[in-house]
């Protein structure tokens, strides 16, 4: 599950690195919750949650149905 959920980072990864932040996979728990860490600009930007979930998770919510949620740590 992690390598299908990397894929799917890999697509949004460039949005992220053109505006100087980046996202990596920490963990994907039993229960379905994907656990990311924003790095970059995206780590102390106000807008990250928005990011967050209105870009990463809306994008592994979609290509992968059987995940549940997608956290920052």
């Amino acid at each position: 599950m992690s390598e299908r959920v990397q894929t799917v980072l890999d697509k949004i990864r460039p949005s992220l690195q053109a505006d100087g932040g980046d996202v990596e996979l920490v963990e994907v728990t039993d229960d379905g919750v994907v656990k990311v860490r924003l790095q970059g600009a995206c780590k102390g930007c106000p807008m990250s949650q928005m990011t967050l979930k209105n870009g990463i998770e809306r994008l592994v919510l979609k290509e992968l149905p059987e995940i549940k949620s997608v956290e920052a740590v």
